[in-house]
């Protein structure tokens, strides 16, 4: 299906249609059309000429010469300098999208995740689809190797770490100031990348009084850390994929819930009231209430009442030496559990115990009389 645009028609100019005609490349089909001639000397500047005349397929953004000549003067050979290359890539491949994406998919997306990493909003606005601040001026042009769109501005991926945007919103005073006491800042500013699920100041403010002011302590430095830990997902998450997941492992190490209602996207019971933030090193999405990690003696039992039941199947169909196992490395995984020492010395007494025994079953109950005993005294806490 061709892109439905009016005075816009998926053709491509008379000279790229001869050129594409031989079934050219992405490079070789720009520099063709001899309206690239910037694009293609950046790309040659950042060494990533063969990548697009590689295989792919790519989808690209291509902006016009006239597209470059709106940027800020001197920005170009500013760029272009040997020791901007890096941020001449980041620039260049915000404009590459992986796979071959077609006009008439381009209008049904609300965005698209590039070879840079960071996402680029797509708008659909009357006539124009908009990518970022640029407008499409001419679609699909196929290559043997993907497609251009052609855009009427240079669109720049955000350049700012997620510390730096947090600042420059202005609402996440609260959430900067405790990652700067947690001494978490500096982690948030480096390379990542990281998803953050962040806290306004107003969901701060939700907590009861003094709160805040208690976990800004010295004293309590680790439990903030743990707090702001579980806020903050390894690796670039956008807010399709995590809904799509249901659930994300966070750096604090327990999980979080990732469900939509009728109310709207929930994390936990807090609701997310805006999404999708880039920063140059990772992306925010903005949540009302503070995330509060369960606490280690809850986070332990759910992990043994999910072992016992897969090793209660396990032993009921016959696998007695799975089901032992299971167990085995359910005790081991939860020793470095921050717990009681009292419990600490129970499950290596039943570990050393259940190693003795030859029979399958014998070491499987050891193991699950043992694992029982450890669920019971931690209900009791």
């Amino acid at each position: 299906m061709k892109i439905q645009l009016k005075g816009l028609a998926a053709v491509a100019f008379g000279a790229l249609l001869s050129t594409s005609a031989m079934a050219a490349d992405i490079v070789d089909t720009a520099v063709g059309a001899g309206k690239f001639k910037t694009l293609a000397a950046a790309l040659g500047a950042a060494d990533l000429v063969e990548t697009l005349k590689g295989d792919g397929p790519f989808t690209v953004f291509a902006p016009t010469d006239d597209a470059f000549a709106k940027l800020p003067e001197g920005t170009i050979a500013t760029l272009l300098k040997p020791e901007n290359k890096n941020s001449l890539a980041g620039i260049l491949t915000y404009h590459v999208v992986p796979g071959k994406v077609m006009a008439g998919q381009v209008v049904d997306l609300k965005g698209a995740k590039t070879v840079n990493g960071q996402r680029v909003d797509i708008k659909v606005d009357g006539s124009k689809v908009m990518v970022d601040g640029a407008t499409v001026v001419t679609a699909d042009i196929v290559c043997d190797n993907g497609v251009i769109h052609v855009i009427d501005s240079v669109i720049l991926p955000a350049d700012k770490t997620i510390p730096a945007t947090a600042a420059e919103a202005g609402q996440f005073k609260t959430l900067l100031a405790a990652a700067t006491a947690a001494g978490l800042a500096e982690v948030l500013g480096s390379e990542g990348p990281f998803t953050v699920f962040a806290p306004t100041d107003e969901a701060f403010a939700k907590l009861p009084e003094g709160t805040v002011g208690t976990l800004l302590k010295p004293e309590n430095k680790q439990k903030l850390v743990d707090i702001l830990k579980y806020h903050v997902l390894s690796g670039r998450v956008y807010s399709e994929d995590a809904v799509a997941a249901k659930s994300a492992k966070t750096l604090e190490g327990s999980a979080i819930s990732i469900r939509v209602t009728d109310a709207g996207a929930m994390i936990n019971d807090s609701k997310l009231i805006a999404t999708d933030v880039d920063a140059s090193n990772g992306v925010i999405h903005i949540i009302d209430s503070v995330l509060m990690p369960p606490s280690k003696t809850a986070s332990a039992r759910q992990v043994i009442e999910h072992a016992v039941a897969q090793g209660a199947s396990l032993y009921n169909s016959g696998y007695h030496s799975e089901c032992a196992n299971l167990y085995h490395q359910t005790m081991n995984g939860l020793m470095s559990a921050d717990i009681d020492q009292s419990l600490q010395h129970h499950m290596t007494s039943v570990i050393q115990s259940a190693s003795q025994q030859k029979c399958d079953s014998q070491r499987a109950w050891t193991l699950r009389r043992g694992i029982d005993q450890m669920y019971a005294q931690l209900s009791a806490q």
